[in-house]
């Protein structure tokens, strides 16, 4: 049997085009956020962060965690392993993830002009100028997802799928008859070479997984247990590289032999940056004093500790709407919102924030103060950099077990 991949514009009908494919082949109905919980039991990644993965939208720490491409490694996986069962539908991003050398996977694209769409928008009480600005953003969301998986800048290209179904062409009873009859050819059906395929790509997924677990986001393909890594990156020693590669690909099950491979993308730099995961990879430095805290944050990141800075209170309280850093080390005197009022906001609406005070006006008061609000530590200024990152780690280290013991 075969398995159906899914992928539709917004308000293109795709809710009563699958419902009738469902209902004529007795298929599982499988979408995103199947995909997202099966990725999130297999990491350590809460499920509200691999959505953010589907997101144009990249997070202001995603320069220093690279979480974005851990969670889309995650989410490979998931449906790598998903993709061992026959009888299948997955409907959403996460059938992109499907690649084209898997040939019992039907790959469908459900597409509309405008006017239908904006129609059965209007038909659920949405305005029109509503509408169409809603459909605008649903297809750039789509357009970066294609971008940051397929390099495809379309997200109608016609490489991508099987077949291009126009639903304001074709009722969902046509395009159902349409994809059963299909399904019926033999290139369709599950080969011994398309179940070896699934096998090579659940074990490529495994390998980049891996990889990334160790702070390295690079692509792999697999051939009965041979690896080939391809390096599409910055690097300043290539050698050493790609000797670490092939000791972390070569400790994952299944694999009998690993090479790498430099791709278009790569070239020797000058500086080269590997993601330490064991250190705080979402800090937020806020202090008023600007020259200290680009200073403490050039000297973190020599340490391998990156950080985004804030200068004030509210800016500190406003980036935390958008996004929940891992750790804050936070100023207490500062004009406006003080250290003392961002501590109590934070552990009131981010109590999961380890907070780390960095005063150099600070007393004895403030400390117990603090302490009681629920700041990890309490650090003076000047403050030696090897106490900081250490303090740093730890708080880091809290984070994790508490993550480890859900």
């Amino acid at each position: 049997m075969s398995i159906i991949a899914v992928s539709a514009g917004t308000y293109c009908n795709e809710e009563s085009v699958t419902k009738e494919i469902l209902k004529r082949t007795g298929y599982k109905y499988l979408t995103d956020t199947d995909i997202v919980s099966k990725a999130a039991r297999l990491s350590e990644i809460p499920e509200g962060k691999l959505v953010k993965a589907f997101s144009a939208k990249t997070t202001i720490f995603n320069k220093l965690t690279r979480e974005k491409e851990r969670s889309i490694a995650y989410l490979k996986l998931a449906v790598a392993e998903t993709l061992g069962v026959d009888n299948i539908l997955i409907n959403g991003f996460s059938s992109l993830l499907a690649p084209a050398g898997i040939s019992h996977v039907l790959r469908i694209c459900l597409i509309a002009d405008m006017k239908y769409r904006v129609s059965i928008a209007s038909s659920s009480g949405i305005p029109e100028n509503e509408a169409i600005k809603l459909i605008h953003k649903s297809d750039e969301e789509r357009t970066a997802w294609t971008k940051s998986i397929l390099e495809k800048d379309d997200l109608w290209d016609v490489s991508m799928f099987d077949m291009l179904l126009p639903t304001h062409k074709m009722t969902p009873e046509d395009i159902a008859n349409l994809v059963d009859e299909t399904l019926k050819k033999d290139i369709l059906k599950t080969s011994a070479g398309s179940k070896k395929a699934v096998q090579d790509f659940i074990l490529a997924s495994r390998v980049e997984t891996e990889l990334a677990r160790k702070g390295h986001f690079i692509t792999a393909e697999a051939d009965e247990g041979a690896v080939t890594i391809t390096i599409n990156k910055h690097v300043l020693m290539l050698k050493k590289l790609e000797e670490e590669l092939k000791a972390i690909a070569g400790k994952v099950v299944g694999v009998k032999s690993v090479k790498t491979k430099v791709g278009k993308k790569f070239y020797r730099s000058n500086i080269v940056r590997k993601y330490d995961l064991e250190t705080p990879s979402r800090l937020l430095l806020v202090d008023d004093e600007r020259q200290f805290a680009r200073t403490l944050s050039e000297r973190l990141r020599l340490r391998e500790i990156g950080s985004v800075v804030a200068y004030d209170g509210q800016t500190a309280l406003d980036m935390i709407k958008e996004e929940e850093p891992d750790v804050m080390l936070l100023d207490l005197k500062m004009p406006g919102i003080d250290g003392i009022e961002v501590l109590k906001r934070v552990k009131q609406t981010n109590p999961r924030v380890e907070v780390i005070i960095l005063t150099g006006h600070g007393s004895e008061e403030d400390k117990e103060l603090c302490m009681q609000l629920g700041a990890f530590a309490y650090l003076e200024k000047p403050v030696d950099v090897n106490v900081l990152s250490e303090t740093i780690k730890k708080a880091n280290e809290k984070i994790r077990q508490s993550r480890a013991n859900k």
